[in-house]
């Protein structure tokens, strides 16, 4: 029985060293560390280390240096631009709610404008923009100014209804000194 233990074994030895087909098996010692699993780690990781080293290398050595400390970055203008300020009386409106209960909406606000000539310009139409504000706020409800979106949705259309209102002179933008729902 020791002898017919032994024969397979050998019989399997010459299998295994002759592959599939009967050609010889192949070598265990580069091909073998060069498997599917082993190539699909160290390519993309080699990939990584020589693109990163080509990288490090242009950013330091290659890639010419703007006299980092020959130029001083431009310094902001000393003045600022020419800007001036409406103030629009205060607006005191009531508003729709849900449920059918009194609310009111107490607004102050400024205009930005270019320069000061624009300013008494606007002065003059003050009356016509406060009446476009008033028409539009008494349609509000209370749940259009909830929220951080309320009160910029509020400025754009207050924006729009002043640069219409007011049509030769140009309203950079409404700032909101004041807004009280109650």
């Amino acid at each position: 029985m020791a002898k017919k233990d032994k024969e397979p074994d050998a019989e399997g030895e010459n299998a295994e060293a002759q592959g599939a087909d009967g050609e010889a098996a192949p070598k265990k010692g580069l091909k073998r560390f060069l498997t599917k699993k082993i190539l699909m780690i160290a390519v993309p990781a080699l990939v990584l280390v020589l693109g990163g080293g080509g990288a490090g290398a242009y950013f330091f050595l290659l890639k010419p240096h703007d006299g980092d400390h020959e130029k001083v970055a431009e310094a902001p203008p000393l003045t600022p631009p020419e800007v001036a300020f409406s103030d629009v009386p205060d607006i005191l409106v009531n508003i729709q709610s849900s449920d059918g209960t009194p609310a009111y909406l107490k607004l102050s606000l400024s205009l930005e404008m270019d320069n000061e000539l624009e300013k008494t310009g606007m002065t003059a139409l003050m009356p016509r923009l406060v009446d476009q504000f008033q028409s539009y706020l008494r349609e509000l409800r209370v749940e259009d100014l909830r929220g951080s979106e309320g009160p910029l949705r509020l400025k754009e259309e207050l924006l729009r209804r002043v640069n219409a209102a007011a049509a030769p002179y140009k309203v950079r933008d409404v700032l909101l000194k004041q807004m009280i729902v109650q």
